[in-house]
């Protein structure tokens, strides 16, 4: 446009004579240089050039829309996925993997398994949800459920994925769920944002919810099932002689009277030393589960934060492969000592953080309450 405008002016001087040959060329020189410089535009960023940059990182979190799923990569390698599908009655994570690549979460319901409890089909992966909601039973829901009892549990239900970042550092998820009683009223509004981090031979996530009263006041009744819950796989359970039933080589439920506890050598600690089963109805500022799944050392720990409500949480860490950490329910924990029955009147809100860590080798004392602390800071 610059030089159409200067030639223009140019051929009219150039026909009044009122220009002299010399200026011409310098004129057409300088137009010409003008013209170069306007005409170099820096190269623009493509989306090819963007999503290079993207896969780059090395903590990245691929949507998978078709089969409702948000999968976590470390490295290239899965370390977990957050899935929302819609027959296990609430978003979970599933599976949770080692640095070194081994699931320790149990398979049950989701895959097929071999050599695995049946028990508890409510237990999946890792979750987030309580046992007595305004009188509904949100953890113990699920698909096995009688029809004619579905109006006593309630149902967690995914809503949105607000927003996801990719990093070297770290990789962050940002999501929304209803509480949703079995008349389609929601109780509670979820807002959760999930920090995935991982280095070496240590991973950790960070679960960070906040939960809003949303058309009524929410009564959490002391109650023993709660809140962040993990299964884990058979390995990590503590052995155990009490008959029960297991999936078979076919991946059908089978009684077996007699367990078979050969690599079955898990075993908690928590933040006072206390060991084992007697880790169950503590409060603690955390909780180690540790095994070895062959020559592979595991440690999965959850970790309080000082600033949740119940502060420091009780245990409800079983043998059977439960491990969760359950803030709310002091009454039963304490045999009746303490009460909470914790309250949200309509619009108000409580945020609950907890860490959980996966970690290849050993977690000593000094190394859990070190993070204990600084998870605190946050």
């Amino acid at each position: 446009m610059l030089l159409t405008i200067i030639n223009y002016k140019l051929y009219i001087e150039m026909i009044s004579g009122s220009l002299k040959f010399r200026t011409v060329v310098q004129t057409i020189t300088l137009c010409f240089a003008i013209c170069l410089i306007s005409c170099k535009e820096e190269p623009k960023k493509d989306e090819t050039t963007a999503m290079s940059e993207d896969a780059d990182k090395r903590i990245k979190l691929v949507k998978n829309e078709a089969d409702k799923m948000v999968e976590v990569m470390i490295d290239g390698k899965l370390f977990t996925a957050y899935r929302y599908p819609e027959n296990i009655k609430k978003p979970v994570l599933y599976p949770l993997v080692t640095p070194a690549g081994t699931k320790i979460t149990r398979k049950f319901p989701l895959e097929p398994s071999t050599g695995e409890r049946v028990d508890h089909p409510h237990h999946v992966g890792v979750w987030f949800n309580y046992g007595e909601v305004n009188g509904l039973d949100f953890w113990n829901n699920s698909d096995s459920i009688k029809v004619e009892d579905r109006a006593k549990y309630g149902t967690i239900v995914h809503k949105s994925i607000e927003a996801t970042e990719d990093g070297d550092d770290q990789a962050s998820l940002k999501v929304t769920m209803d509480w949703e009683a079995p008349d389609g009223k929601i109780l509670l509004k979820e807002n959760t944002t999930f920090v995935f981090k991982g280095k070496d031979s240590v991973y950790t996530i960070d679960r960070i919810t906040t939960l809003t009263a949303a058309s009524e006041d929410v009564l959490f009744k002391d109650n023993k099932e709660g809140m962040l819950g993990i299964r884990v796989t058979r390995a990590l359970e503590l052995p155990s002689d009490k008959p029960s039933i297991f999936t078979d080589a076919n991946g059908n439920p089978t009684p077996v009277e007699k367990l078979n506890n050969e690599g079955v050598n898990g075993k908690y600690v928590n933040a006072d030393g206390i060991e084992g089963l007697d880790t169950w109805g503590k409060r603690s500022n955390w909780v180690n589960l540790f095994s070895n799944i062959e020559d592979e050392k595991i440690a999965l720990a959850i970790i309080d934060h000082k600033s949740n409500v119940g502060y420091p949480t009780y245990w409800h860490s079983r043998g059977y492969g439960l491990f969760a950490a359950n803030p709310l329910g002091q009454e039963v924990f304490s045999e009746g000592a303490e009460s909470l029955n914790f309250k949200l009147d309509k619009g108000d809100s409580t945020t609950f953080k907890h860490r959980i860590v996966v970690a290849n080798g050993e977690l000593n004392q000094e190394d859990l309450n070190v993070m204990f602390l600084k998870f605190s800071e946050q």
